[in-house]
């Protein structure tokens, strides 16, 4: 029995939308073809989702095809055939002689592709830094007669600016954020294992909320004392006790798309110096979502943030955020300093508080929200405190 489409997060309208934005990036780059093969972009064009980026695949946008067609390892097809919105002709498996192979991979099978259709001698795009120095040279050799183009980042641009219907998921994954940091503040207990509490955690980000499920999941970080001096690392072997910190980073997932969200936690009285950050975090977050609107550059809403934490005698180093949706980093936008990236209705952004002071001190705080018409939404919606166990 042949499987068959699954549901889809998407209408057709919408991807073909998509794809109409695409194409006019290639008429203008005059070529005729993009092959990607970033896994986020995948998801944005054709809504598959699955995992199997780990091997050569590629998905061909031509200039004159409605569809786009997917090459892609021959047992991770029928995912393909299930998650994405075109037609199953359009989904090309290749064998697996081409995995693992010294001489021949998959991107071959990309490459036999566009020499069936044609385009051998024609404009074709590549995103080169998301291909190893190796493919990339072999795309040139095997096609010495095409004009070929660096497009690294060009679909990722297109997606800075989110469609009403990709809000709407959005704030799903959100609500899910939100379900899971009020989950940690029921599980984190003196005396509870760290994995233990984090299984319940996790357990909120796959169950979901408001009957819309997690649709995969994101490695969350869950710094403890005395561990809050870093950002990127996840649960220890070790059990809660007294007095400790928690600063917990995660996020709810729905068809790919991220809403990100950060919150402290505190077994037993907060320490002065924790209250005193979280106040001084606090009114910068404010500061920077009060003059959140469009035409505000990147680098006017990290200049609020820094002036306003800087007046009360704290300083941070790092970013205050960066575009969010699929993927959850959109390396595009990223608010810092000198980025001059204006903001448009509805790009999206985790607006990222972390600030780690000392190696055993740091405090989290975030939130997800999308630039609107005159202003901003903040799309999710815990509480702004220190969770007091």
């Amino acid at each position: 029995m042949a499987i068959g489409r699954g549901q889809q997060a998407f209408p057709r309208t919408e991807y073909v939308r998509r794809l109409t934005a695409v194409k006019s990036e290639l008429a203008r780059r005059d070529i005729d073809a993009l092959v990607v093969s970033d896994q986020n972009n995948i998801t944005y064009l054709t809504g598959y989702t699955a995992p199997s980026g780990y091997v050569p695949q590629g998905l061909v946008v031509s200039a004159y095809e409605e569809e786009p067609t997917f090459i892609l390892r021959r047992c991770d097809a029928p995912a393909a055939i299930h998650q994405c919105f075109m037609e199953r002709d359009k989904i090309i498996p290749y064998p697996e002689a081409l995995i693992a192979n010294p001489e021949k991979d998959g991107h071959d099978a990309v490459i036999d592709y566009l020499e069936d259709i044609g385009l051998t001698n024609r404009g074709i795009g590549i995103e080169v830094s998301n291909l190893s120095a190796q493919t990339a040279e072999k795309s040139k050799g095997r096609l010495p007669d095409a004009k070929i183009v660096d497009c690294t980042n060009a679909v990722t641009w297109l997606r800075l600016v989110k469609s009403d219907l990709e809000i709407a998921v959005m704030r799903e994954a959100a609500a899910i954020s939100d379900a899971a940091i009020l989950r940690a503040a029921e599980v984190i207990r003196p005396g509870v294992r760290e994995a233990d509490a984090s299984a319940e955690i996790v357990g909120t980000l796959i169950r979901g909320a408001n009957g819309k499920p997690g649709t995969n999941y994101y490695p969350m970080c869950l710094c403890s004392s005395p561990r809050t001096g870093t950002c990127h690392i996840p649960w220890s072997e070790d059990v809660f006790r007294m007095g400790s910190q928690v600063n917990l980073e995660l996020g709810g997932v729905r068809h790919g798309y991220c809403a990100g969200l950060m919150r402290t936690y505190s077994i037993g009285a907060p320490s002065d110096r924790l209250r005193r950050v979280h106040e001084i975090q606090v009114a910068g977050l404010e500061a920077v979502l009060e003059m959140i609107r469009p035409g505000v550059t990147c680098s006017d809403v990290a200049n609020a943030f820094h002036r306003t934490i800087e007046k009360q005698g704290l300083r941070s180093e790092t970013r205050c955020g960066y575009a969010h949706g699929i993927g959850w980093i959109e390396p595009t936008a990223s608010l810092k300093t000198g980025d001059m990236t204006e903001l448009k209705p509805n790009m999206t952004f985790h607006l990222m508080l972390g600030n780690w002071i000392d190696e055993d001190f740091g405090y989290a705080i975030s939130e997800t929200f999308r630039v609107t018409e005159s202003g901003v939404e903040v799309l999710t919606t815990a509480p702004r405190k220190i969770f007091e166990i």
